[in-house]
């Protein structure tokens, strides 16, 4: 599995890219992969610093998908800026990240990626936080899907 995330400058330009060369380009890639699932997110916030699109100094990816109820999506993103981002703010081994929302989608689907230093670091931060952390935000309450992964940044492929 890859996982690939591309940042765009704004919306224009993504849809500019969209109509003038995504067929060429997807066209030339046909058969290099399958079952390709493409989701688009708008910048909410920064996580921690000012979020840059440079891999260079991490190695550690995390990537959580969230679909929050529709009633609980407003209490979400207040948990996600009062309570998860200061949480990893603070862990020394976190770089920096974003939260991000799709753009008009009714199941109200986010997006929150963090750069950590290694593993090991990531590691820390969910053992000894996550599941208190949870408590305090009403997670449970707030999250009809949780989706996610760990990515181990292979620097060959940053561009």
């Amino acid at each position: 599995m890859a996982h690939v995330f591309a940042f765009w400058e704004s919306r224009a330009f993504y849809d500019s890219f969209m109509a003038r060369s995504h067929d060429r380009l997807a066209s030339a890639q046909v058969g290099t992969f399958k079952d390709a699932q493409v989701r688009l997110f708008d910048y909410r916030f920064d996580v921690k610093t000012g979020f840059e699109p440079r891999f260079t100094d991490a190695d550690l990816l995390r990537v959580a998908l969230c679909r929050v109820h529709e009633e609980r999506a407003e209490h979400y993103v207040l948990m996600q800026e009062k309570v998860w981002n200061p949480a990893m703010a603070g862990s020394p081994g976190m770089i920096r990240g974003l939260f991000g929302e799709a753009p008009g989608d009714a199941y109200n689907e986010y997006l929150v990626l963090s750069m950590w230093l290694s593993a090991a670091e990531h590691g820390k931060y969910r053992t000894e936080r996550v599941e208190r952390l949870a408590l305090r935000a009403q997670t449970e309450a707030d999250v009809a899907a949780l989706t996610g992964d760990i990515v181990q940044l292979e620097p060959s492929w940053t561009v």
